[in-house]
């Protein structure tokens, strides 16, 4: 059975066109919650995990409904599976009832944990070497931490090409000046044109 899980952060916005959405592609229930993203209380969600079955499929409009954090969302999602429920996301080449998406998710996760390895690698490496000269100190200025999971999602789509600088902007809710901000951080060299689309 498939099962809709829609989530606006403000009464302000409306959860009609996930609604619309979900039902088009089958979903016999659908959990409808207004709470921030950023929130780690989440009683709508909550209640649909204690709920689902293993053979049911959770169906959400993006992968930013469900996850609050890159991490969050593999976890969630990785417990999911283990539990027989299979993930199909409508805008996101996610849908892990089938072989390719189970890749997709497969390649996903493995990149988020690599990125986090990564970065606690380079972490600790800043923090040897301002010790090894005196200096105790933490992160540097910079990408706040929260944002990191972000940029690492929007270099991975510019890199693989085949959307426009604009609809990355607005697949990550992101405007596009905080995008270019977002790829100079992680050290991404910025084209005139890429694959046909004005960057």
């Amino acid at each position: 059975m498939k099962i809709g899980y829609a989530r606006v952060s403000t009464k302000d916005q409306n959860l009609d066109l996930q609604v619309d959405a979900l039902k088009s592609v089958g979903s016999v229930k659908i959990y409808k919650e207004i709470i921030s993203g950023a929130r780690p209380e989440r009683p709508i969600l909550d209640e649909l995990l204690r709920n689902i079955r293993s053979g049911d499929v959770l169906v959400i409009w993006k992968l930013d409904r469900l996850g609050r954090s890159l991490k969050h969302l593999v976890d969630l999602v990785n417990g999911l599976i283990n539990e027989g429920v299979d993930l199909q996301s409508i805008n996101d080449p996610i849908d892990t009832t089938t072989p390719q998406g189970r890749l997709s998710f497969n390649l996903f996760a493995s990149l988020a944990e690599f990125e986090r390895d990564i970065i606690h690698e380079r972490t600790q490496a800043g923090l040897a070497a301002a010790r090894a000269r005196g200096r105790n100190g933490g992160r540097p200025k910079g990408l706040p931490k929260k944002a990191e999971p972000t940029a690492y999602a929007a270099e991975a789509l510019y890199r693989e090409g085949t959307l426009s600088v604009q609809q990355i902007a607005d697949r990550l809710s992101i405007s596009k000046s905080t995008l270019y901000s977002y790829l100079r951080h992680r050290g991404v060299q910025i084209g005139e044109y890429r694959n046909g689309n004005v960057l």
